[in-house]
């Protein structure tokens, strides 16, 4: 939150009448409010200062300050909006950096390219990613990094694809330097797009000297890149050969290993943060080690780790480690004690807790009465899925067989035009990026592709198996119209399509922006075994990895 100061309009007639001459600033002591007393007319003095405060951690709503003033007596130059905009951008200050855009347009900066990148940057870390890239579009020149902010503005704004396919025209221009890699690096595993980012990872041993292929940041987005596309042992390879590690490294480790399930790994890996590299951990390892505990259903742990996170390491728990101790209990039957927890937090409990709550009770069949409570909270929070929601409520009244209870939540959905969130996969393959979605007929091999899922439902009916509907009460009535749901759930178009076209013992990573059904992975478990092919799919959570019949998650998740 700005200060109060800094949420005027930025006009030069509502400040103040210039203060008396100032006091000498030192690079090691920002200005404070009370030090800023100048009557300069010099725009470098006035850039001096404003730079001083946007390059301060804890001073970047000054600078906004210092700008304003300066309005009074100096005229603002190219290094003056870069600067400013700068410090708008770190404090997502999108009101005040309009204004900055306008008077840098009346002063004649329009086209002038480090104004444009800043203004590019900008805009992109306020969540405008239209607004920077129509700036990008209109550049009449531009440079590596005009193309580099570009990128990572994609990139921050989880737009993957637009980040990549923006590489790519780059290349034509300029060589992608390392901050360019390290943007694509991210955006690789976005798409969970491992060949592009392995190819990615070879140009920069290729192409660039040591100090480079051992930069920390370049090695670190590796680490969370290859960890996200399902190699976890890739991953591990990087660290293992970091020559300098910070405590970033170790954090994207200890996450990746959670999210693949390796829980005895990443308790490991915590232990050698600790005690070999004297690091500290923080708030984002307690994350990473809770949300280890939790996919394991380790409650015991869990709880250990979150007392000596308080206790020992003097960590303020956040809502992160409460939603993720709140999940670990009800999923593991506590349901009362994950209520009383909710009860206690310090911190209002959001949409994902109160929804998380709402999934184990369904799964636990903890009672339809506990369960509506979880929901009307789950609804009244920010941000709220109400799809999903209603989606867990629906099962919670099937599993009671209440059918009228599960009609009104589906004539609600239809009255308040509520739809459930598609289910979307996407899988790789000789590196291009192949999306489905349920029910898909647009990619240019449907044919073949339905035709492989159908000997895959044949295979597998030979080998014993029997369709689970039950995550499907909102489909329909009939048990025919849920299978037919059923099987058309997108990871079931994407493997089939990785069973056509990957090599013989490659695996099928494949990436689902939902949780996957009982249904799917139980299926998925016996392609795994029945076609002898190892199955990696990255839903909503964490990662699956099927082979012989069986998966890392233990049938728990």
């Amino acid at each position: 939150m700005l200060p109060r100061s800094c949420n005027h309009v930025l006009h030069s007639s509502t400040l103040p009448p210039p203060p008396p001459p100032p006091i000498p600033l030192s690079d090691h002591h920002p200005p404070t409010a009370a030090s800023i007393t100048t009557t300069t007319s010099s725009s470098s003095s006035w850039n001096a200062l404003i730079r001083d405060c946007a390059r301060s951690p804890d001073q970047k709503p000054l600078a906004l300050v210092l700008y304003r003033r300066m309005l009074t007596s100096a005229r603002p130059d190219n290094y003056t909006f870069p600067t400013v905009l700068t410090a708008c951008a770190f404090l997502s200050a999108f009101s005040e950096g309009s204004q900055i855009h306008a008077q840098l347009l009346k002063h004649g900066f329009s086209d002038n390219l480090y104004v444009l990148n800043s203004l590019i940057h900008f805009y992109a870390s306020c969540g405008r990613m239209p607004l920077a890239r129509k700036l990008f579009d209109g550049m009449r020149t531009r440079s590596r990094v005009s193309w580099n902010v570009a990128i990572d503005g994609h990139v921050g704004n989880g737009e993957y694809d637009a980040a990549l396919s923006l590489f790519r025209a780059m290349q034509s221009e300029f060589t992608a330097d390392e901050y360019t890699l390290q943007s694509v690096i991210g955006a690789c595993g976005g798409v969970a797009a491992l060949s592009l980012g392995m190819w990615v990872h070879a140009f920069v041993l290729r192409k660039f000297d040591r100090v480079v292929a051992d930069d920390v940041l370049i090695n670190n987005s590796l680490i969370d890149l290859y960890a996200k596309c399902g190699s976890v042992l890739l991953a591990r390879q990087v660290f293992d050969r970091m020559p300098v590690r910070d405590l970033a490294s170790w954090n994207a480790m200890i996450l990746g290993l959670a999210m693949h399930g390796r829980i005895e790994q990443c308790f490991e890996t915590f232990a050698r943060l600790v005690a070999e590299d004297k690091i500290r951990p923080n708030s984002i390892t307690f994350v990473g080690i809770l949300s280890a505990c939790n996919h394991g259903g380790l409650v015991n742990d869990g709880q250990r780790y979150f007392n000596s996170m308080v206790s020992e390491f003097r960590i303020e728990p956040r809502i992160e480690h409460y939603g993720c101790m709140v999940d670990l209990l009800a999923r593991s039957g506590r349901i009362s004690e994950a209520l009383d927890l909710v009860s206690s937090m310090p911190c209002k409990p959001d949409a994902v807790i109160w929804r998380s709550l709402l999934d184990a009770c369904s799964k636990r069949n903890a009672g339809v009465e506990i369960s509506e409570s979880v929901a009307r909270q789950a609804l009244q929070s920010d941000s709220a899925d109400s799809s999903g929601v209603y989606v867990l409520l629906s099962r919670v009244y099937a599993s009671a067989k209440r059918w009228n209870d599960v009609g009104s939540v589906r004539r609600v959905m239809s009255d308040e035009g509520v739809k459930k969130e598609p289910g979307c996969s996407s899988i790789e393959m000789d590196g291009a990026v192949h999306q489905f979605v349920a029910g898909d007929t647009f990619h240019p091999q449907s044919r073949e592709i339905y035709e492989k899922l159908h000997e895959v439902e044949q295979r597998l009916a030979l080998a014993g198996y029997m369709p689970d509907s039950s995550q499907a009460p909102l489909v329909a009535e009939q048990d025919g119209v849920k299978w037919e749901s059923l099987r058309l759930h997108s990871e079931r178009l994407a493997i089939a399509f990785g069973l056509l076209t990957a090599k013989p013992g490659e695996p099928i990573r494949v990436l689902k922006n939902l949780r996957v059904c009982r249904d799917c992975h139980a299926m998925t478990k016996l392609i795994s075994r029945v076609y002898n092919v190892e199955i990696v799919v990255r839903d909503r959570i964490r990662f699956h990895e099927f082979k012989d019949g069986s998966c890392s998650c233990q049938d728990y998740w």
